[in-house]
């Protein structure tokens, strides 16, 4: 399907080059049709800049949708606290993978600048990934403070970006050239029991402040 080559080529090259750099003839030319498609479909550059940014959304959802999990939320905090690892490990996996790779470029470059894009990709599962998180620290602590379940919620998910973010550095440490099934292995694990001793300190600071 032309539209979905587009979107595929349109993430890497802005990605890649940002949407000053990336050129629209060469993603057409990449995606085997003329520029005219682009200008039909979307009316121009900066209407394919934000349906990329809305494919990626929709593909977030997608892998991420069970992990998260919908409607009602868990009544005890051991089922938070398990919902919580299910999330990190699952995201932990999907930043470990080449999946994500030209989508997360774009991401970095909209977080660093963010525009429209960066509204559109956090209001869909980005978002809502991570006002779960907050909701689900909330209840596996005990602790109704939600700037505090917000500032744990930003140390829990950036544990996990630094995988993508900082793959090079990753990789240099780890003394590996890629991210393989033991690694990934060794690197949920330990953000398992990080996010476990991040918890339990909220849970200690509520008792301290009881």
């Amino acid at each position: 399907m032309v539209q979905q080559r587009l979107l595929d080529i349109a993430i890497r090259e802005f990605g890649l080059k940002g949407i000053e750099g990336a050129s629209t003839r060469a993603i057409a030319a990449a995606a085997g049709t003329a520029m005219s498609s682009i200008t039909y479909h979307y009316g121009g550059k900066e209407g394919l800049y934000l349906a990329a940014a809305d494919h990626i959304a929709v593909q977030m959802g997608q892998q991420m949708a069970h992990a998260v999990g919908i409607g009602a939320l868990p009544e005890t905090p051991g089922e938070a606290r398990g919902i919580i690892h299910r999330i990190l490990a699952t995201f932990a996996a999907k930043m470990a993978g080449d999946a994500t790779k030209d989508w997360s470029l774009f991401i970095v470059r909209e977080q660093m600048n963010p525009t429209e894009a960066f509204e559109r990709i956090y209001g869909g599962p980005m978002g809502q990934m991570m006002e779960r998180l907050v909701e689900l620290v909330g209840i596996a602590t005990g602790r109704r403070d939600a700037d505090a379940a917000r500032v744990a919620t930003i140390t829990l998910f950036g544990q996990v970006i630094v995988i993508r973010a900082s793959r090079a550095s990753c990789l240099k440490l780890l003394q590996r050239a890629s991210i393989d099934a033991e690694a990934l292995s060794a690197l949920q694990a330990r953000i398992a029991a990080n996010t476990d001793a991040i918890l339990d300190r909220l849970i200690a600071e509520r008792q301290d402040f009881s």
